[in-house]
């Protein structure tokens, strides 16, 4: 059991060197990692499509980490999380306000990168009180034009990462130009730093089920987003394929305390391409 209430410490300790950690709610064991302060209010990211732990970005957590304790979660069945992955982005809020709530946490900061960016909107209008602050990337809202096509996709793009023997991601997250191609290898450089105690793999039954989930997200009404009156921050990329960008304007104009960011020559992983000036942006936000 953890508690908000812990004497602040810090722990110089790097993401990828962070232990995989268990917490079992109503029979599901949860997996996470964390890094950094320890007390205050603790920031949890919730990730993207088919990614497990070792998917998180460890330059954005380490710099989050200098002024916040992190928490990465796994979703339920995914990674070394048990259960069955669910096929709503609701269920899978459910289980972040359940899981945060065993934790003994009373406020939560969240960062919801694409998938999560859906998760991270669900929960904080689920629980308005149990969220602090909240930042949104490479995201969209519930009925969000496209983003019941994200599948549709998505599956050229890896078929196309396949033949070419290189990361799906390259072509997911970043644009073709010359700084995207650098910032690809950069990210997946980053990701592939932990060499041991790696997560596992996900699986094509994960892949598939998350996916239906964020075809259901895409399909289902419009929110009430104006109910959401914590502060929001907004990263996109201009020149996003997976998630279109004007979605991330259309959230802005209806959250009422929103911030947009916009960052130029960036795709879906804008957050990974520009990822100092990210966490710079959203230390100060978070304060």
């Amino acid at each position: 059991m953890m508690s908000s209430s812990n004497l602040q410490t810090h722990s110089a300790q790097s993401f990828v060197q962070a232990p995989n950690k268990i917490a079992t709610v109503a029979g599901i064991a949860f997996a996470y990692r964390e890094s950094g302060l320890r007390g205050g209010v603790p920031l949890l990211l919730l990730n993207y499509w088919g990614a497990v732990l070792d998917d998180f970005d460890p330059s954005i957590v380490d710099g989050l980490a200098t002024r916040h304790h992190v928490i990465a979660i796994d979703y339920r069945g995914a990674g070394l999380s048990t259960g069955t992955a669910p096929l709503t982005i609701g269920e899978m809020a459910r289980d972040t306000l359940e899981l945060v709530r065993a934790m003994g946490y009373r406020q939560v900061d969240l960062i919801g990168f694409s998938m999560g960016g859906f998760v991270a909107q669900d929960l904080a209008l689920k629980a308005p009180d149990l969220v602090r602050k909240v930042i949104l990337a490479g995201t969209g809202p519930a009925g969000g034009h496209g983003i019941e096509r994200i599948g549709a996709l998505s599956w050229p793009l890896i078929l196309k990462g396949l033949l070419r023997l290189r990361d799906p991601k390259v072509d997911m997250f970043f644009t073709s130009t010359l700084n995207g191609r650098r910032a690809a290898r950069n990210y997946l450089s980053r990701v592939k730093e932990r060499t041991v105690d790696r997560d596992k793999p996900p699986t094509p039954r994960l892949l598939l089920r998350q996916l239906k989930a964020i075809k259901a997200w895409g399909k289902q009404p419009a929110q009430d987003l104006a109910r959401l009156r914590v502060p929001v921050l907004i990263v996109v990329g201009d020149s996003d394929v997976m998630v279109a960008s004007e979605l991330s304007r259309d959230m802005s104009q209806r959250l009422p305390q929103a911030q947009l960011v916009v960052y130029q020559d960036a795709g879906h992983g804008c957050v990974f391409q520009y990822h100092a000036d990210f966490v710079s942006t959203a230390l100060e936000f978070l304060a």
